[in-house]
């Protein structure tokens, strides 16, 4: 019986030279069912309007204070993302479900795929539990990637990637749990072990959060700004890029203006303090 110590290593047998230890037949049936999930997935960001969730989940529990605070108070439609940006998240749905169909025809025992697990009332679904532990499925960039690589996310978690994990942990009453990432530009894989005692208190962080969202007081902002290079200019930190309260959050940046964004080579840059001019083009309509 295979244990999750040799997951990495078992998927990645299965794409040298050593033959599947699995039949055809049954190996044709994960690829099916990987088939249909590319399908969904596909169809949903093809077809579905994006509504905005007034809900906790389980995923949003170790996001910033204030960013849950505006999720459920801020009355406004949600920020429409990028085309480059959904297509980035939709293959990152599909690499996920790829990890999941390549554990199962390397003979590992995946289950409870997307079960709905509740804690303290607020409800998530997990990925998977594989041979026994809570797994976490996750695709990056090749800096986010060595976090995982590393071991390293407990210093450095923008995401909230710990918070969510400990709470499906303890959902099912587990004590091991990890991360199997994948860095979506050199197809390397990791596992990532989370000891029980790297957890956070799930049920306490829900307590704080379901009376923080109901008050009338804004948190305090999520992140400070960061210098950009040595212009003296300040940007937008990586936890504020992506997420669709920046306008609101950073309304009295630069005097009152609020954010002001520049088209640089390498993509926008949000700027919350301008005191050099950039050289290169300003988007007004962003």
């Amino acid at each position: 019986m295979k244990t999750i110590k040799t997951l990495v290593e078992d998927i990645y047998n299965l794409f040298s030279l050593n033959p599947v230890d699995m039949s055809e037949e049954e190996v044709d049936k994960y690829i099916d069912n990987f088939g249909e999930m590319v399908k969904l997935h596909t169809k949903k960001f093809l077809y579905d309007e994006e509504s905005v969730d007034k809900k906790l989940r389980l995923s949003q529990i170790g996001k910033p204070d204030r960013q849950l605070w505006f999720n459920i108070n801020l009355n406004k439609e949600r920020e429409e993302l990028a085309p480059s940006t959904r297509i980035k998240f939709l293959y990152g749905y599909i690499l996920e479900e790829f990890l999941l169909m390549c554990a199962s025809i390397a003979g590992h025992d995946v289950k409870d795929q997307q079960k709905e697990v509740s804690v303290g009332g607020v409800v998530g679904h997990q990925d998977c539990i594989i041979d026994g532990v809570l797994v976490d499925v996750k695709s990056a960039s090749s800096s986010s990637f060595r976090k995982f690589k590393q071991n390293k996310l407990t210093e450095d978690d923008p995401f909230g990637y710990i918070a969510q994990i400990s709470a499906y942990a303890q959902a099912n009453n587990l004590k091991e749990a990890a991360f199997l990432a994948i860095d979506k530009s050199t197809g390397e894989l990791t596992l990532a072990p989370v000891h029980s005692m790297e957890f956070i208190n799930a049920e306490a962080r829900i307590d704080h959060l379901k009376r923080m969202v109901i008050s009338d007081t804004v948190p305090d902002l999520c992140y400070d700004s960061v210098p950009d290079g040595k212009s003296g200019n300040s940007k937008l930190p990586v936890g504020c890029v992506f997420c669709s309260h920046k306008r609101e959050c950073w309304s009295n940046a630069n005097g009152g203006r609020g954010i002001r964004v520049f088209k640089y080579a390498q993509g926008k840059r949000y700027l919350v303090q301008v005191g050099k001019e950039p050289d290169v083009p300003e988007v007004i309509d962003w």
